[in-house]
């Protein structure tokens, strides 16, 4: 079973940046694809943007330009860099594994971690 830990959340100014980091642990397993989603309060889960074991990056119309999303698999771990913040990003970040079909990312059930939490306020 893998668990999969976020970090790297706080609060950050508009305009500012963060980087999140997540770290796969506790399986063998090969991983293919990773994705991260965010889910602000009231607001369903958005898949925020995916990457797979090759590089292949997908990002959501809302982040694309801002977000950068990458990975070493020699650490199993996952990246999210986030640059020019706004308050409209402010939500849990959650990590999944995954795979992706057809250009469409399917997350492994139950893959999520514990989330980190983002906050762009002034």
């Amino acid at each position: 079973q893998v668990q999969l830990v976020e970090s790297g959340g706080g609060l950050v100014q508009p305009g500012g940046s963060l980087s999140l980091s997540c770290a796969a642990s506790g399986s063998s397993i090969r991983i293919d694809a990773m994705g991260w989603y965010r889910q602000a309060p009231g607001k369903a889960r958005e898949l925020v943007a995916t990457i797979t074991r090759g590089g292949i990056k997908k990002y959501a119309d809302s982040v694309n330009g801002r977000f950068t999303v990458s990975r070493d698999n020699a650490k199993n771990t996952v990246y999210l860099q986030m640059n020019s913040l706004k308050p409209e990003d402010t939500a849990v970040y959650y990590c999944t594994h995954g795979a992706v079909y057809s250009g469409t990312y399917y997350p492994t059930s139950d893959s999520w971690g514990q989330g980190t939490q983002v906050t762009v306020s002034s």
